[in-house]
């Protein structure tokens, strides 16, 4: 790790975000102390493995987060200008719980080294995922109600 991405981790070590960067491949390369406790994994435990193992992600459909490949939304951006919009994960913890993140990403390209990484700031969005599919369901169960109240009243004639 070069000096200049030292002092970056260094920086991000004072957020209460959780933040880990990753090579474009997925390889993790830093983990900060928020992420530790977010999803319970110790830096040592996931530095060098593959993120993709480690979270087992899946997007708001239920698909791999990072099917694709190196060609993946949330891995490839053309520039830094274009950026990478941030998204929502369901990731698995330490402990085996499945949570929802929303992840935002600064691409870090390296001038030192050439070494482009993925910095990734995520935050716990589970109870916010909870409550936005109980608000679906309730407008589904109230279409139905309306629906049948419809089937009533045209049959009442």
């Amino acid at each position: 790790m070069s000096m200049l991405e030292s002092e970056l981790f260094e920086l991000l070590e004072h957020t209460t975000d959780a933040v880990y960067a990753v090579t474009p491949s997925g390889e993790v390369v830093a983990w900060n102390g928020s992420a530790e406790r977010l999803f319970g994994y110790e830096s040592g435990e996931v530095v060098h493995r593959n993120i993709d193992d480690i979270f087992e992600a899946r997007d708001a459909l239920g698909t791999s987060a990072l099917s694709g490949g190196m060609e993946a939304a949330t891995r490839n951006a053309r520039s830094v200008d274009d950026g990478i919009p941030h998204f929502d994960l369901e990731v698995r913890t330490k402990s085996g719980d499945r949570i929802w993140i929303n992840v935002s990403t600064i691409i870090f390209d390296n001038q030192r080294t050439g070494r482009r990484l993925l910095v990734r700031l995520a935050r716990d969005i589970t109870e916010r995922h909870r409550k936005e599919e109980l608000f679906g369901r309730v407008v589904e169960g109230a279409k139905l109600i309306v629906a049948a109240l419809q089937r009533v009243e045209r049959h009442a004639r």
